[in-house]
């Protein structure tokens, strides 16, 4: 497949200059379907900057595969003769290198007369939010082609350069932000007698959330709850009416997930009372847990063992491809990018992540055998 490498290398560094965030991608989307159409297809738009080519086989057992679009609103570092042309934004977590594969794979594909199955390929918004996934899917796409499984992967600078990594059953983590604040009573820091401090209670409540997931989680589950951003006065000398504070909460089932918040909102209520304050609280459920299927995880062992692969563990990030999987078997699975001679070792959503185009080679080779594997399911 070396034929492609030139390909995909400029449709990767194109893509990477005109960076967009979720349902903005309207450069993005008509660089997809030129791109597709130049190669014979008929591009179809869906969720308005959403892209999806349908092409029919011998079989209507039908494969999906996914890339993601959007980019971050990071101001870019790197100073390569590709980067960003967009001041704020940024290809900075490799959906241009997967928006690249998938249209690679798509050209790999003109060069099958003879196709046994029907393939899907989706180029979806918004992966970073609100979630393209999940309005793909209510759209109905899936249904609508009689997809049997599904397929994605994303570029990981933690893994050596053409690695492939993932594991069966649960792999990212469901994710879920709140919003919290705490209302009392502030006044003069020399007189706190005549106040109701309220960053008291808020070391109590951060301090008692650790118990959670060590007292209130079976031993054999996994979560996390992360304050990643606090506020409150604006004078040494002055305690605060209030203390804003926001995070995320990470976990591997809805179970899990609802009882985490239940528990901090039975802390937020124990609180309340002991201290004689207020707190309001508002949790946003986000993306559900990424699962990958056994059943297809056993075939992807199959095709994947002439490439670099190595098993992989559970990980607290989250991924809007969790959707798909909640309609048909799916499996997500990451390729490495780190080359320390290169100094592609930035981590993900970093202003300097960068990656070689080659590693994409491996992704399409990966999808290649897994649209050429005619065991169903």
């Amino acid at each position: 497949m070396n034929f492609l490498l030139n390909s995909i290398s400029k449709y990767r560094r194109d893509l990477h200059q005109i960076p967009e965030v979720g349902f903005k991608e309207f450069k993005t989307q008509k660089y997809i379907i030129e791109a597709l159409t130049d190669m014979g297809y008929n591009p179809n738009i869906i969720c308005e900057t959403g892209v999806y080519v349908f092409i029919p086989g011998n079989s209507e057992y039908c494969k999906a595969f996914r890339a993601d679009i959007d980019a971050l609103s990071i101001q870019e570092e790197n100073t390569c003769e590709f980067s960003s042309k967009h001041s704020g934004f940024m290809h900075a977590c490799g959906h241009d290198g997967h928006t690249a594969a998938l249209l690679g794979f798509a050209q790999y594909l003109t060069t099958i007369k003879n196709k046994s199955i029907s393939t899907l390929l989706i180029f979806q918004p918004a992966e970073e939010g609100p979630g393209g996934a999940k309005f793909i899917c209510e759209a109905g796409l899936l249904e609508k082609y009689k997809v049997k499984e599904i397929y994605s992967f994303h570029l990981f600078p933690d893994l050596e350069e053409g690695t492939v990594s993932t594991k069966a059953g649960p792999f990212f983590a469901q994710a879920t932000e709140f919003d919290c604040k705490i209302i009392a009573k502030g006044g003069h820091g020399g007189m706190p007698h005549k106040t109701n401090d309220p960053l008291i209670p808020f070391t109590k409540i951060i301090d008692s959330y650790q118990t959670i997931i060590s007292r209130n989680l079976s031993p054999f589950s996994a979560g996390v709850i992360t304050v990643g951003q606090f506020n409150g006065g604006t004078v040494r000398n002055i305690i605060p009416n209030s203390v804003d504070f926001h995070g995320t909460i990470r976990a591997y089932s809805q179970e899990d997930t609802e009882n985490i918040i239940k528990r901090m909102k039975d802390i937020h209520r124990g609180t309340e009372l002991a201290f004689n304050i207020k707190v309001e609280d508002e949790f946003r459920i986000l993306y559900p847990a990424v699962i990958n299927d056994a059943k297809l995880y056993k075939k992807f062992l199959n095709v994947s063992n002439n490439f670099n692969f190595i098993e992989g563990e559970t990980l607290a990030l989250a991924e809007d491809f969790a959707f798909y999987g909640e309609k048909v078997p799916a499996v997500f699975f990451l390729l490495g990018t780190k080359n320390k001679k290169k100094n592609f070792v930035s981590p993900l959503h970093s202003s300097t992540f960068n990656f070689d185009e080659k590693v994409l080679l491996e992704g399409i080779k990966l999808f290649t055998k897994i649209w050429e594997d005619n065991n169903e399911i």
